[in-house]
């Protein structure tokens, strides 16, 4: 059975584990193989109706699973060759090759292509990149097909970090086995998957601790007896930038938030419900505020800093963003402890790299160490998005809408941020839902959009979480 992608995310070692945990309660690797096998197969037989199917097979598990698919294939009527890189290494392979009656090649430059075309050469583990001429093979027989399907990884990416290790050919689909991998969402590697799915294979890995995909929350709808304040009330301190803050004012008031407050802004376009202040101090000291952003538009000189401060000493959760993460620089984990509040800090690469330093490590396992060291909930943004708790939780947000590369989209997911916050009083909860409902506004907005259009799309988003 196949599912959309979704649950724990597993590194290459941790799969071995949950693989051998469940020989040790009495699956035995050639069953494992065929259920593999069977779901390779069921899904190229989906993708290409019956079309010719041309397998290519690695010496290890990840090529057995391409023999038995092709066995499957057969028996379900379709035309199917193997191409392999090599003899069979592993009992539960060879077995699986034993049992393929249909014809076998080997790999190379002769090796005729076919409708679909199945990479089943190497999954998890690979640590170096392919043999230059195998790469062009796999390379020129994917460009000549139909529809191509990778078996539990694009061969040629690295499992744990989604690094290309050398050329590897788009896939229009992969089909993770047992569980998702790092590669499966973490860029490059995540944009020459296609749509990943997961093959249920009865191998049960990831606890609690596990970093797991982010997928559709489930919101409440107010209670009957709800009013503005009890549904939460956000401030939002602008500064050299309105646009930013009204930009970011217009999604708390679509994502949620009861009462939204700009503090400091000198322009009166923006959400007519909008309620707008000077900045001072004392606007922020009310404790009806479940939630202050600031850093959308907020400039990086005296004033922008002293408003930080502002923020900093308020004693309201915060949701830290753009300029003010600028502001805060390498002493973020001095702010977070100075505020001494639930905290989100919402950086994009750069801002993280500065934040917290160029460490080696994948984007899950940095984020994830950010996020305890400084005390925060960490959004590291991206289309393949991290968010990271103090306690070790991680979400790892599917690839998201490549037309939210623009200018005040980040300022739209800050706004988000805060009223998820403010409506929950949970920082981490706040965060998964703002990205995922960031990212579905973004679908629903369609290409070429710019960030004005994503708050008018959040009540829809929201509508298919309730």
């Amino acid at each position: 059975m196949t599912r959309p992608l979704a649950g724990p995310i597993l590194t290459a070692r941790e799969m071995r584990a949950a693989e051998d945990e469940a020989v040790a309660g009495g699956a035995s690797v050639a069953a494992l193989m065929e259920r593999a096998g069977k779901a390779v197969a069921d899904t190229a037989l989906r993708m290409g109706a019956g079309r010719s199917v041309l397998i290519l097979a690695g010496p290890g598990n990840n090529g057995g699973d391409g023999y038995v698919a092709a066995r499957r294939l057969a028996e379900a009527g379709v035309e199917v060759r193997i191409a392999r890189s090599g003899e069979p290494a592993s009992e539960a392979a060879r077995d699986a090759a034993r049992r393929w009656t249909g014809p076998v090649g080997t790999l190379s430059p002769e090796t005729e292509g076919a409708s679909v075309v199945v990479d089943a050469l190497f999954g998890t583990g690979l640590k170096r990149p392919l043999d230059e001429t195998l790469s062009r093979q796999l390379i020129r027989l994917a460009d000549a097909a139909h529809h191509r399907l990778a078996v539990d990884l694009p061969s040629g990416v690295a499992s744990d970090d989604g690094r290309c290790l050398g050329d590897v050919p788009r896939f229009d689909a992969t089909l993770a086995l047992g569980a998702a991998k790092p590669a499966h969402l973490l860029l490059p590697a995540a944009a020459l998957c296609g749509r990943v799915l997961v093959a249920d294979i009865g191998i049960a890995g990831g606890g609690d601790g596990a970093p797991h995909v982010l997928v559709r929350p489930d919101l409440a709808a107010p209670r009957a007896d709800a009013h503005k304040y009890s549904r939460g009330m956000v401030a939002l301190v602008a500064g050299a930038m309105g646009g930013a803050a009204l930009l970011a004012s217009a999604a708390a008031l679509r994502g949620g938030a009861g009462y939204a407050m700009l503090v400091g802004g000198k322009t009166l376009d923006g959400p007519h419900a909008l309620v707008r202040h000077r900045f001072d101090e004392r606007a922020l000291d009310d404790d009806r505020i479940g939630a202050i952003v600031v850093g959308c538009g907020l400039g990086r000189g005296e004033d922008a800093s002293n408003r930080l401060d502002a923020c900093l000493a308020a004693g309201r959760p915060l949701v830290i963003d753009g300029d003010a993460l600028s502001l805060i620089g390498d002493n973020v984990a001095d702010a977070v402890a100075t505020a001494a509040v639930p905290t989100i800090l919402t950086p994009h690469g750069g801002e993280f790299d500065r934040l917290f330093g160029k460490e080696e490590g994948s984007k899950i396992d940095r984020t994830r160490a950010a996020a305890k060291d400084c005390g925060a909930v960490v959004i590291h943004k991206g289309a393949d998005s991290v968010i990271a708790a103090p306690d070790g939780q991680v979400r790892v947000s599917p690839l998201g809408s490549p037309w939210l590369a623009s200018a005040g989209t980040g300022d739209v997911l800050a706004g988000l941020v805060g009223a998820r916050l403010a409506a929950t009083g949970n920082p981490f909860a706040a965060a998964c839902e703002a990205v995922w409902l960031h990212g579905e506004a973004a679908r629903l907005a369609g290409p070429s959009l710019i960030a004005d259009d994503l708050p008018n799309h959040l009540s829809t988003a929201i509508a298919r979480c309730l």
